[in-house]
């Protein structure tokens, strides 16, 4: 429902969007995620009809973005970072009056109004203006004026900005119970929301997109090994040896002997067989003591750090990352 071939927009000397191409389909909830300034917002303006493309096309519910504006706004549900509210409105007031900028007809503006006013959550605060409400409940109504007139796509720029952890999760469930029946594409900065929330992801960094699949998919794409910490109480000698005859085991590293205790970092093929019940069997057959034993996985933390700092090749799951930025810097 969402088509992009190698769009590209500039502000000037700077390359903001540089030939971006996927595509996003109805049932999807697709995360759109990448550093401040790496052309998430413009991107969704342009598919919004907010702004104009240098070069390349989009067409969204089958509207061309350039040539059918009117056909693709209608088909569209958009929330921006800073939601378009009148806080001296009601809450009511204000939803009737974007009924009416929708142009729905007046027999069924009672009924959206319910619908939407029970899909976020509204019912108790519908009488009160926009301006006495939390953020938490401002995002919950600029998210109704988005869906008040049923549109098959949903873009939401930043949609859980700002919002303490429990008005985070519940934005985030409730995008995920309209993802069931729409498309919904939205970007974020808080990367456990999106590995949580989203069906697809699309990584964009210096305006170029860099990654586009599941989590899973993307998982496979940054690394083709696991790693395995396991820290055992025996015979250092005789746990080397057995290590050497497991299946499977690409490496190990001895990291420390402490107390009789033997550390080891061991990379382990992906394909291969379950290693960590071999280490646990080994270590019950020879009556050493298992003290830890540990599967580390790659995160979408390491995803995203893979794809925008540069790095080429397999990543340590050690890397660290912030999960969160908070910036209203627009991109």
């Amino acid at each position: 429902m969402i088509e992009v071939k190698e769009l590209t927009k500039s502000y000037g000397p700077t390359l903001a969007v540089n030939q971006v191409s996927f595509d996003a389909h109805a049932g999807e909830v697709v995360g759109f995620i990448g550093p401040n300034g790496a052309g998430k917002t413009t991107t969704m303006r342009i598919l919004t009809c907010y702004l104009t493309a240098d070069a390349g096309s989009a067409t969204v519910a089958g509207y061309d973005v350039l040539e059918h504006a009117i056909d693709v706004r209608k088909n569209v549900g958009y929330l921006p970072e800073s939601a378009p509210l009148y806080l001296d409105m009601g809450v009511v007031e204000y939803l009737k009056f974007m009924a009416e900028v929708r142009e729905i007809p007046k027999s069924q503006r009672k009924e959206r109004l319910r619908t939407v006013v029970e899909i976020c959550g509204l019912e108790g605060v519908i009488q009160k203006d926009i301006g006495e409400l939390s953020k938490g409940f401002r995002q919950r109504v600029g998210l109704a004026q988005s869906l008040i007139h049923d549109p098959p796509i949903l873009i939401l720029d930043e949609p859980t900005s700002g919002l303490d952890p429990s008005q985070t999760i519940e934005i985030r469930n409730l995008i995920k119970e309209i993802g069931k029946e729409k498309l919904v594409l939205f970007s974020t900065h808080i990367l456990p929301e999106v590995a949580a929330t989203c069906t697809r992801i699309l990584i964009i960094n210096r305006g170029e997109l860099v990654a586009n699949g599941t989590l899973e998919e993307l998982i496979g794409q940054v690394r083709s090994e696991d790693k395995v910490h396991v820290a055992i109480r025996g015979a250092e000698e005789a746990i080397t040896t057995k290590l050497k005859e497991l299946d499977s085991i690409v490496g190990f590293t001895h990291v420390k002997t402490d107390d009789g205790v033997v550390n080891y970092e061991i990379t382990v093929a992906r394909e291969g067989k379950n290693v960590t019940e071999a280490l646990f069997n080994a270590a019950v057959q020879n009556g050493w003591g298992l003290a830890e034993l540990r599967q580390e996985s790659v995160d979408l933390e390491h995803i995203f750090l893979h794809f925008t700092s540069g790095q080429n090749g397999n990543i340590s799951p050690s890397s660290e990352l912030t999960t969160e930025v908070d910036s209203t810097e627009e991109e």
